[in-house]
């Protein structure tokens, strides 16, 4: 299936402070690092960004141009690159510090009709940009598959009541939906987290999956269906990453089924359970590999046919 996709949202710098006091910086986002998990795995993929001319735009630019990855026009007019801040626990696990601006410049000019859009995090929630966001979603989605993430930044989006309404408006405009089990907990502490993805379900998507960590992930489908995988179990160097790797290779899965754009919608909805599986489970493989390494590292299409402990650097 030809075509590209359109990635809208941050790109930045991340700075990683592990425990052992040691720091290094690297390119990252939430979006970002989607569209370059697209980049290496072969596909055509724009990212919209907000970025500046500045020593962190460059850098930036250069780590998605090594991947493959385009830059839309339109993407450089921001003050500065903005810069996240994560600090690692004992296990590996990140909470992040933002120094963030995010807004859609009027000048920006995406290629034409992809095939897929795709979005998420902090832009389809902090305002300027969000409504910009919801309004390039909406004036694609008659040609495209949209999928989305929430990948929850509490510290950038307030109460789980004030972002919830924001969510669960790009979650309708969705026709996949990857969330992580935390993001649920923190949006619906009082809820079930399948209670939430069900009722994401009910919104209009064809299926919401929920990521589990090293546990796997659950496709939740209509009819009260659900499919299962596990993840595969490796030494683990950070999580930085490793949701996002998941949504590149969850829309990279779908690209191969033939199922993405508007015009497939009734098949992305007829896709089988054991299909879904086999998705998923390429899915949590791509993702052990970037948990196996340090920072938001995603692999390419060769590195999949080796054992994620083979992949190292």
């Amino acid at each position: 299936m030809s075509g590209h996709a359109l990635v809208i949202g941050e790109a930045l710098v991340d700075v990683v402070v592990r425990q052992d006091g040691t720091t290094d910086a690297h390119p990252g986002g939430s979006p970002a690092n989607v569209a370059i998990g697209l980049g290496r795995l072969g596909r055509d993929v724009e990212l919209l960004a907000y970025l500046a001319d500045d020593d962190n735009g460059g850098l930036v630019r250069e780590h998605l141009a090594a991947s493959q990855v385009s830059l839309a026009d339109g993407s450089l007019g921001a003050p500065h690159t903005s810069v996240a801040t994560a600090h690692l626990d004992a296990s590996g696990a990140a909470t992040y510090e933002f120094e963030l601006e995010w807004a859609v410049a009027d000048s920006a000019a995406p290629r034409p009709e992809p095939l897929v859009v795709h979005t998420g995090s902090i832009a389809a929630v902090l305002t300027p940009g969000a409504a910009d966001v919801r309004r390039i979603v909406a004036s694609v989605r008659d040609t495209a598959t949209v999928t989305y993430d929430p990948n929850a930044r509490p510290s950038l989006m307030g109460s789980p009541e004030e972002a919830t309404g924001a969510i669960e408006e790009m979650v309708a405009l969705a026709d996949v939906v990857k969330v992580s089990d935390e993001d649920l907990e923190w949006l619906a502490s009082t809820w079930d987290v399948d209670a939430v993805a069900r009722g994401w379900l009910e919104l209009g998507p064809a299926f919401v999956v929920v990521t589990r960590g090293g546990s796997g992930a659950t496709a939740f489908l209509p009819g009260d269906r659900t499919v299962s995988v596990e993840a595969p179990s490796v030494e683990v160097a950070d999580t930085v990453g490793a949701g996002d790797s998941f949504m590149g290779g969850l829309i990279d899965g779908l690209w191969s089924a033939g199922v993405l754009g508007a015009s497939r919608r009734a098949e992305l909805r007829a896709l089988s359970d054991e299909a879904i599986a086999a998705i998923l489970e390429r899915c949590a493989r791509i993702a052990a590999i970037t948990v196996s390494r340090p920072g938001a590292n995603p692999p390419g299409s060769a590195e999949l046919d080796v054992p994620p402990e083979d992949t190292q650097p």
